[in-house]
């Protein structure tokens, strides 16, 4: 993959999110895709990554803005900044209560590509701070 084709699938993996499209989102992703989570284990598997949306998705209701796409200049990896405009709907496990809280969060992304699909994602974001931000 060139840089660009890079950058403009990881475009469409965040536009997809955004739009609440899991289809699309999900079919952006190999069969074995490894899931790195954010101050977590490792997921593997277009599955286990779409059961993980399913639970945010119930839990949380998200969207990205400011997002910036930084590719490798053979395509094969890359990396995305973003921020998080989030509501908490449903108490996640072993997380505060949840009681429509709003949240801003700065967070970051980091990609393998293969076969014009994403073959791995590690999630980063600041825990403590939204611990912080919807406990207030």
């Amino acid at each position: 993959m060139s840089r660009a084709d890079t950058e403009q699938l990881i475009a469409d993996y965040y536009q997809a999110f955004n739009a609440g499209d899991m289809d699309t989102f999900l079919d952006l992703l190999t069969d074995d895709v490894q899931h790195d989570i954010n101050q977590g284990g490792r997921e593997i598997g277009r599955e286990a990554f779409a059961a993980f949306m399913a639970r945010m998705n119930r839990n949380y209701r998200e969207r990205l803005v400011d997002i910036q796409i930084m590719a490798s200049p053979d395509g094969a990896r890359a990396a995305a900044e973003f921020v998080v405009l989030g509501e908490y709907q449903v108490t996640d496990e072993g997380l505060p209560e949840a009681r429509g809280q709003q949240y801003r969060l700065p967070a970051g992304a980091f990609f393998e590509l293969r076969d014009n699909k994403v073959a791995r994602i590690s999630n980063y974001y600041n825990l403590n701070d939204w611990v912080a931000q919807v406990s207030a």
